[in-house]
């Protein structure tokens, strides 16, 4: 009589065992095939042929890839700015419009993309509310949790500095009016 060493089950297949049995949940393998600079290093270096250095001139054309707009964002400007967070969350108003942290999820609003802004403060307790509503009728809160209970009528004045230097709710009946006309 024969025995079998090892087990006599098949391996499973399916997206509980391999995440990449389903498509799209990973990216593809590079199949692109290697040209004659990107022989492979090791093979090289067996066979006693030397490599060709590549890798300066890519650090060198990467350096030139950058744009000049992305120096331009950075330039600060004079105006107001808000700016609160905790342990977990972060908002910060200024020229470029509303920008959201959570945890390690973001989100940016242009001052376009804003159809209104709301604050809320607790009768009891010490966490901030800000939500940033947008024109298609979304609205994304954010909690702040405050050092006291003082700081909420700082946040408040300094959030509506922001608001009247950059927030023009005009421009956001516009934008809602002129996606009313293209429907």
């Amino acid at each position: 009589m024969e025995q079998r060493i090892g087990s006599g089950s098949q391996p499973l297949e399916g997206a509980g065992f391999d995440p990449a049995f389903v498509p799209g949940l990973t990216p593809p393998a590079s199949a692109a095939p290697k040209g004659p600079l990107e022989k492979d290093d090791t093979a090289a270096a067996d066979a006693g042929e030397t490599v060709p250095e590549v890798v300066a001139a890519e650090e060198s054309d990467e350096s030139a890839d950058v744009p000049e707009d992305a120096a331009a964002d950075e330039v600060p400007v004079d105006g107001p700015v808000f700016e609160a967070a905790d342990r977990r969350a972060r908002i910060v108003a200024d020229h470029r419009g509303v920008r959201l942290r959570l945890d390690d999820q973001e989100c940016e609003f242009r001052w376009d993309e804003v159809a209104a802004v709301e604050t809320e403060s607790p009768r009891f307790g010490k966490r901030f509310t800000v939500t940033v509503h947008t024109p298609d009728r979304r609205w994304y809160p954010i909690e702040i949790e405050a050092t006291a209970r003082s700081r909420f009528t700082e946040w408040d004045e300094q959030l509506d500095a922001v608001l009247d230097a950059y927030f023009e709710e005009g421009a956001a009946e516009e934008t809602e009016a002129a996606a009313a006309e293209k429907e």
